[in-house]
C-alpha cells in the first residue's frame, strides 16, 4: 500500500515537475550566454566589439549585473548590453524598473519565484529559434512491435530453434536503434529539462498578481499543459521497468519524437514564452542590482555633450567620484602616473554604456549622447601571434577609423595611443589619427605624450585630472605641468645619481616638448618655422 502511495505521489510530482534543491548556478560558456545574440543578428556597426568589451572588464561587470541570474536572463542582458536599446524601450525598462525597486518585498517573491530558472543547464535559445527539428518517423510510435516481436521469437524457440534467427534479428534491431540515437537523446533530454525549468517558471510568475506580468499569466495555462506533455511518467513496480521498457519497448525513443513534435507544434509560443519569462529575470535582475550598487541616475540624452556628474565605477569598492563636461568638443586628458587615468576613461566608458543599454549611469546626473562607445585600452604585443605591440596598435586604429567613417557619430576612448614605437613617430602618427577621429564623433584620450595637447587644441580639450581635497577625481582646464616620473624613480629605489641625471635630460627636453611653439597648426596645415638651437 505504501508502495502505491509513494508511486501515486510521484505521478503527481511529474504533472508539475519541480526541483527543491538550491540552484547551483552552472558556469556557461560566453558563447552559450551570446547566443541570443547571435542568433538575433549577431555585431552590427552599432554593437560594442570584442576590443571594447574587454578593454571596459564588461565581464566582470556582466558577473556583477547577472548574479543569481539563469541562462535566460543573462542572454537578455548579454544581448541588451552589446547592442543597446533605443529611446522607447529604454523609456520603457525605466518604468519597470520603478515599479520593482519601489516594492523590495514584491521583488523578493519575484525572484524567488524565478529561482528554478536557474537549474537550467543548457542553452535552448538555439534549439527555439535556430534549429531545425528532426522529422518524426513513422515508425516512431510502433516501437513496442519489436519488444513483442523479440518476446515471442524467445517464446517460439521451444518450438523450434530455428526461432532464435527471429530473436536475433529482433534484438539487433533493438540494438541499433538504442545505439543510434543514444548522443541524440542524451542532448534532448537535458535541453528539454531546460525547458520545463522554463515553462515551469513562466507558471509560477503567471501565478503572482502583478502589472508586469499580465503577459506571462496568459501564457500559464498553456506553459503548463506543455510542461506536463514533456514529462515521462513510468511506474517503477519492478524496479529497472524504466530501462527494460527502453530497451525492448524503445520508450525513450518514443518519448523522444513525442517530445519533437510537441515543440514543433508549440514553437512560436516557446519562443514567445521564452522571451517574456527571460525578459522578466532581466528586469527583476537589474533591479536587485540597482537597489544594491549605491546612487544611480536615469540617463538624459543629449544631442552630443557629454555631462556625467559624480560618477563612479560600479566594481570599485571605494570609487572616487569624478564629474566631465564636455560640450562640442572631446578631451586630451593628462595626469601624473598613477592618478587614474584608465579608471577615468573606464568609467566614463561603463557609464555610456549603461545609458545606451539600459538608460542609467552610476552618477547623480548624467546628459550623454546614447552613440556607440569603441575603446582601445593599452594594445599589448602577442608572442604567439607573432605581433609587436606597434602593429597590434595600429591594428586597432583601423578598426577605429573604420567605424568612424561609418554612417553616424561615434564615441572614442582611447588610453596612451601609440606607445610600441619611438616617441617623434608615436605624436605624429597619434595625432593624425586622433585628428581624423576626432572629426567623426567625440574623442577622449589619456596620453603621456604632452605636446598632443597643443597639437589637437582645435579638436580635444585639454584637461588636467588629479586627486581633489575630498578624494574624489578632479578634471581642471590645462595640462599636465608637475609631472612625478622622475620622482618616482627615487621612490622606487633607483638611486640619487638615476634620478638627478634623468632630471637633466627632462630639464633640457621639456619646456619645449610639452609647450611647442607653433605646435597648434601643424594639423590645420599652417606653416611651421623649425628653429635649431
Amino acid at each position: 500500500m505504501f508502495a502505491f502511495v509513494q508511486q501515486a505521489f510521484a505521478f503527481l510530482r511529474s504533472l508539475f515537475p519541480v526541483n527543491d534543491q538550491e540552484p547551483a548556478d552552472y558556469p556557461f560558456a560566453a558563447s552559450d550566454i551570446a547566443q541570443l545574440h547571435r542568433i538575433g543578428g549577431g555585431m552590427v556597426a552599432a554593437s560594442v566589439d570584442q576590443p571594447t568589451w574587454e578593454g571596459m572588464l564588461l565581464d566582470s561587470y556582466f558577473v556583477r549585473l547577472t548574479s543569481q541570474v539563469s541562462i535566460f536572463g543573462k542572454q537578455v542582458l548579454y544581448r541588451i548590453l552589446r547592442d543597446g536599446q533605443d529611446d522607447a524601450a529604454r523609456d520603457a525598462l525605466d518604468e519597470r524598473l520603478r515599479l520593482l525597486s519601489g516594492d523590495p518585498d514584491r521583488l523578493a517573491i519575484l525572484t524567488e519565484a524565478c529561482k528554478s530558472l536557474r537549474h537550467a543547464d543548457t542553452d535552448i535559445a538555439t534549439l527555439l529559434f535556430e534549429e531545425d527539428l528532426p522529422a518524426v518517423p513513422k515508425w516512431a510510435g510502433q516501437g513496442w512491435l519489436l519488444g513483442v516481436g523479440l518476446t515471442a521469437s524467445v517464446g517460439a524457440v521451444v518450438l523450434s530453434p530455428l526461432a532464435w534467427l527471429g530473436a536475433g534479428f529482433f534484438l539487433y534491431q533493438l540494438i541499433a536503434i538504442q545505439m543510434r540515437f543514444h548522443e541524440r537523446l542524451a542532448v534532448w533530454n537535458r535541453a528539454m529539462r531546460s525547458l520545463q525549468m522554463m515553462l515551469r517558471g513562466a507558471s509560477l510568475l503567471g501565478a503572482i498578481d502583478h502589472p508586469l506580468l499580465r503577459e506571462v499569466a496568459r501564457d500559464s495555462a498553456l506553459a503548463g499543459k506543455i510542461n506536463r506533455g514533456l514529462s515521462r511518467f513510468v511506474v517503477d513496480l519492478v524496479p529497472g521497468m524504466r530501462e527494460y521498457r527502453d530497451w525492448f519497448m524503445l520508450a525513450n525513443v518514443k518519448h523522444y519524437f513525442k517530445g519533437v513534435g510537441i515543440v514543433g507544434l508549440h514553437r512560436q509560443f516557446l519562443r514567445d514564452c521564452y522571451l517574456r519569462v527571460a525578459g522578466v529575470e532581466a528586469d527583476l535582475a537589474l533591479a536587485r542590482h540597482l537597489l544594491a550598487c549605491g546612487p544611480t541616475c536615469r540617463a538624459e540624452r543629449s544631442d552630443g555633450a557629454v555631462v556625467i556628474e559624480q560618477a563612479v565605477h560600479p566594481l570599485l569598492e571605494r570609487p572616487a567620484a569624478l564629474t566631465i563636461a564636455l560640450h562640442g568638443r572631446g578631451a586630451f586628458i593628462s595626469g601624473q602616473n598613477g592618478v587614474g587615468k584608465s579608471t577615468l576613461l573606464r568609467t566614463i566608458g561603463l557609464n555610456l554604456l549603461a545609458a545606451r543599454a539600459f538608460g542609467f549611469c552610476y552618477a547623480s546626473r548624467a546628459s550623454v549622447p546614447m552613440l556607440p562607445v569603441f575603446a582601445s585600452m593599452q594594445s599589448e604585443d602577442s608572442m604567439l601571434g607573432g605581433e609587436s605591440l606597434y602593429i597590434a596598435e595600429l591594428q586597432r586604429a583601423r578598426e577605429l577609423l573604420a567605424a568612424a567613417a561609418g554612417p553616424g557619430r561615434i564615441i572614442c576612448l582611447i588610453d596612451e595611443i601609440f606607445r610600441g614605437t619611438n616617441h617623434l613617430e608615436s605624436v605624429s602618427a597619434a595625432a593624425a589619427v586622433l585628428d581624423e577621429l576626432a572629426r567623426h564623433g567625440t574623442v577622449i584620450v589619456s596620453s603621456h605624450n604632452l605636446v598632443l595637447a597643443s597639437l589637437l587644441e582645435h579638436r580635444l580639450a585639454p584637461l588636467c585630472v588629479a586627486p581633489g581635497a575630498d578624494g574624489a577625481l578632479a578634471l581642471s582646464p590645462g595640462v599636465l605641468v608637475q609631472t612625478n616620473g622622475i620622482a618616482l624613480l627615487a621612490q622606487r629605489g633607483f638611486g640619487t645619481d638615476i634620478e638627478a641625471k634623468a632630471a637633466r635630460v627632462a630639464g633640457w627636453l621639456g619646456a619645449w616638448l610639452a609647450h611647442p611653439e607653433g605646435a597648434g597648426g601643424v594639423l590645420r596645415g599652417g606653416a611651421v618655422e623649425l628653429r635649431r638651437a
